[in-house]
């Protein structure tokens, strides 16, 4: 008996002086585990006498309780007490300003350059893509523009050598898609091209273009005018209107250019026109045959037309920016707007 009440009190003092979950397991096992101090009393059984079995065993039986009773009571404080501090650390003060996610998005030139190849995929179109750093035949000589010619001066172009330069028009593209052989042709081919103009508001040296361009056959200026008024509908409104004036392009003809009416006013006239209810969008064209020709395709026997549009134009009209630096800065007071 002596020895019991020595082993509870021992037992008991552990538990009231245990300050962590694992040290109250610990107690548990060096009491009533399989080697524990108490499981040795239930074996040394077998050396009390048998009249005294009953009352030893009762007793034991008894201490167990009262060690077990307090490792339960000693565990739920315990957790109580990890909870408590738990809900005290982790507690929201709604007062402060909350923690915000800095995400990113779509540049406005990306946000038309997709609205663009979503209505010339939906008429057919396949998206292409071409080399940067272009050969001077391609970027030139294949769209008809002789070495001669105005566009190739230095000034214009940055040349890499006499042969090589970064490309000034993605007009390149339809050269290469051309010399493939594979008709008929509907491609879109959108990229950067580099010219040597100074920056300003509505000018860069590097700049994004997206030129069209079908070859087929029975292909008219009439086909080149439905599709690129369709095209108008679906970027500025169904109510837009579409104008074509003449002009000049070596790689077409004949060449125009092509206005739509003013989105904001209708075409009455407004700021955004300065007054005059139209803006020129892009220019067009049919393919010149000496152009079809260089690329191996029988001018007597494919027709087609082109078109080239300024990506950036497309996005300062259609988000009414009106300084083409304010894409390229990276200011995200205002790029976030979009």
């Amino acid at each position: 008996m002596e020895k019991l009440d020595q082993i509870k009190e021992e037992a008991l003092q552990q538990i009231k002086q245990a300050g962590a979950l694992e040290k109250l397991n610990d107690v548990r096992v060096n009491f009533l585990g399989k080697k524990g101090e108490l499981t040795a009393v239930l074996k040394s059984m077998k050396d009390v006498a048998p009249e005294d079995r009953p009352k030893v065993g009762q007793m034991v039986n008894q201490a167990r309780e009262e060690i077990e009773n307090a490792l339960e009571n000693a565990k739920k404080s315990m957790e109580r007490e990890i909870r408590e501090a738990k809900l005290k650390a982790e507690v929201i003060d709604v007062t402060l300003p909350s923690k915000k996610n800095n995400v990113g998005h779509r540049h406005p030139n990306f946000i038309a350059l997709e609205e663009i190849e979503r209505i010339f995929v939906g008429m057919g179109y396949e998206v292409v893509e071409g080399p940067e750093i272009e050969y001077d035949y391609y970027n030139f000589e294949a769209l008809n523009i002789p070495a001669d010619h105005p566009a190739k001066d230095e000034q214009d172009t940055f040349y890499i050598n006499k042969d090589i330069l970064l490309r000034t028009q993605t007009s390149s593209c339809q050269v290469h898609e051309m010399e493939k052989g594979k008709m008929p042709i509907r491609m879109l081919a959108p990229g950067r091209v580099f010219r040597s103009d100074e920056v300003d508001a509505t000018h860069s040296p590097s700049f994004h273009q997206v030129e069209g361009m079908v070859i087929d056959k029975d292909i008219t200026f009439s086909d080149l005018k439905g599709t690129l008024a369709e095209f108008a509908k679906e970027m500025f409104g169904e109510d837009t209107k579409v104008k074509f004036r003449p002009h000049h392009f070596p790689f077409t003809e004949p060449s125009a250019e092509m206005d739509v009416s003013c989105f904001k006013c209708g075409g009455k006239g407004c700021r955004f026109c300065k007054g005059e209810g139209w803006i020129e969008i892009l220019g067009c064209g049919m393919v010149h045959p000496k152009v079809l020709k260089m690329s191996g395709i029988d001018p007597e026997k494919y027709t087609g037309f082109a078109f080239g549009v300024g990506l950036e134009r497309i996005a300062l009209l259609k988000y009414e920016i009106d300084d083409m630096r304010l894409l390229y800065e990276n200011d995200t007071r205002f790029l976030k707007q979009f």
